[in-house]
């Protein structure tokens, strides 16, 4: 498979998975909960995802023509307003997620040269997946940590649990040398 084509593969399928994580972390707080933040100038659960969701819709409405930065995003509203419960939460996440596939499903290796503007600073196709994977992936980390703080003793990991390393990796080795993604099933 030419690079090219294996990057667009990898980008999609890590888009897809920090999607899935931040949905799984998400699904094990409250509606109450998602408005917490730990500390005055601390981000919420709940404005960490309107910001994903608004940066997402800037981002890919438009992607390979317009400016990323959008005139009609606000992005300073994105740290102040909360959702009314957890369902309008999901509602918007999903809305930024479906902006963002319809944009880089259909792309191509060939696009990945074009440029593309973020506050008129000119990117690669390239660049510019990186630089949001990259963005996402830490606020995804974030929203999982405080995710993880609120649901204490009942969260289910999401990851490798504590103290089960060992027999994670006993499967993986016990199985045959494979070449596939780390999030394959």
């Amino acid at each position: 498979m030419p690079v090219t084509d294996n990057y667009l593969q990898c980008t999609l399928s890590l888009f897809r998975y920090y999607r899935d994580l931040g949905e799984k972390a998400l699904a094990q707080v409250t509606d109450e909960q998602i408005s917490w933040e730990p500390g005055p100038g601390s981000n919420s659960i709940s404005l960490l995802v309107r910001h994903l969701s608004g940066n997402m819709r800037s981002r890919f409405t438009d992607f390979l023509t317009s400016d990323g930065e959008k005139s009609w995003r606000n992005r300073d509203a994105e740290f102040e307003e909360v959702y009314a419960d957890k369902a309008a939460l999901l509602a918007d996440w999903e809305s930024g997620w479906d902006c963002l596939f319809a944009a880089i499903d259909p792309l191509q290796a060939s696009d990945l040269e074009r440029i593309v503007y973020i506050r008129n600073q000119g990117h690669t196709v390239l660049e510019a997946l990186n630089r949001q994977l990259a963005h996402y992936a830490y606020h995804i980390g974030q929203l999982v940590y405080l995710c993880r703080l609120l649901a204490g003793e009942g969260w289910a990991s999401l990851s490798i649990p504590k103290g089960q390393s060992d027999a994670f990796n006993r499967e993986k080795f016990a199985g045959e040398k494979s070449r596939k993604f780390f999030t394959d099933k």
